[in-house]
């Protein structure tokens, strides 16, 4: 299990819960309920990760609230 940062908030427009992971760009993942945002946020941050491998891209350490405050 990665140890990223999540931000969830509930989407009422898409009637779910959205998860982003805001060191990660782009990465986000949704789910129904809350746990299901996250338990999908960390299938997200594994492909996230493996698709920045194959491309030779930088993967940020995770650094959490810190980084941001």
């Amino acid at each position: 299990m990665h140890r990223y940062e999540l931000v969830i908030y509930w989407s009422t427009d898409d009637e779910s819960f959205v998860a982003e992971v805001p060191e990660l760009p782009g990465c986000m993942a949704d789910g129904k309920t809350y746990s299901e945002a996250v338990l999908n946020a960390q299938d997200a941050i594994d492909e996230w990760i493996e698709t920045a491998n194959e491309l030779g891209r930088n993967i940020p350490v995770p650094k959490g609230k810190l980084a941001y405050a």
